[in-house]
């Protein structure tokens, strides 16, 4: 972990990516982005296939280090370059959580376990690493009831408190999405980075996510990094929205400005005359957009 100053930084940014560059052999994946997302807001990140998206968030939470650039969060602690810190840390000690495009629950655990497998890091502390679990000290058992409660207060806030000692697996598709966001926020995220959590939900689902996440906006004070292919649900939601092709951004603004950009509507249709389109046919640019 790195504390410090950082030279030219948006004082007003919670995360500032600069000059971030990631490349696999020839393929450049992700070319020279600088970007920036505020405290409290909802910041989209959407683009058609290839775009390098996801590789954004990969190298956000550590699964991929970046072949350059900077990556700057400013923590409670103290200023963070995420890009100097060991992948597996950054979760822990900088609290960049995210979701996957796949939903990744533990299937043959309850609803509730999979909220406490989320506190691991502080169970395991209050525990001394498992002693004061086994010899049931009090230090761990004021910890365990904190966590229970913990996962109790977001399984409200998503709707599944009833289903709580139900395996996760079998919870239907929406209901598995809205646990996977309830399991991201019971890691106490300074940064919250959803991966396409409107996947496969229908309007009705997709609605009650945007209230769910307009909730978590005002509620947390965390910011929300949110790659999303449902036009329905980035416009509603999204304080700021940048666009990607092909590791490169294009624009960068307000919904309303970049819903009516004709360099995003040529990135996701192709289209030669621009003018051609219809004013509003950007609404639906996710149709056609994939990771």
């Amino acid at each position: 972990m790195t504390i410090g100053a950082v030279d030219g930084a948006d004082a007003g940014a919670l995360l500032e990516v600069a000059g971030l560059e990631m490349r696999f052999g020839g393929l450049v994946a992700v070319d020279r982005l600088d970007l920036a997302a505020r405290a409290r807001e909802i910041t989209a990140i959407i683009g058609p296939n290839g775009a390098g998206k996801t590789t954004l968030f990969n190298c956000l939470t550590g699964f991929y280090r970046p072949t350059s650039g900077r990556m700057t969060l400013q923590h409670p602690r103290g200023t963070l370059e995420l890009g100097r810190m060991d992948g597996h840390r950054i979760a822990k000690r900088a609290n960049v959580v995210r979701t996957f495009q796949n939903i990744r629950l533990f299937p043959r655990m309850t609803v509730l376990e999979n909220l406490l497998v989320a506190q691991h890091n502080v169970l395991m502390r209050a525990s001394l690493f498992s002693v004061a679990g086994l010899l049931g000290l009090a230090r761990f058992r004021v910890a365990e009831r904190a966590a229970i409660e913990r996962a109790r207060h977001w399984l409200e806030r998503v709707a599944l408190v009833d289903e709580a000692d139900r395996e996760a697996g079998t919870l239907p598709y929406g209901a598995q999405r809205r646990l996977e966001i309830a399991r991201a926020m019971c890691a106490d995220p300074v940064l919250l980075c959803l991966d396409e959590p409107a996947a496969g939900l229908n309007p009705r689902e997709s609605a009650a996510l945007g209230a769910l996440l307009l909730e978590i906006r005002a509620d947390s004070g965390i910011a929300i990094l949110l790659i999303e292919h449902d036009m329905s649900v980035v416009m509603g939601v999204s304080d700021h929205v940048i666009v990607l092709d092909h590791g490169r951004k294009i624009a960068d603004g307000a919904p309303a400005s970049v819903r009516h950009d004709p360099v995003v509507i040529k990135a996701y249709l192709g289209e030669d005359d621009d003018a051609a389109l219809p004013p509003l046919v950007a609404a639906d640019l996710g149709v056609r957009g994939a990771c």
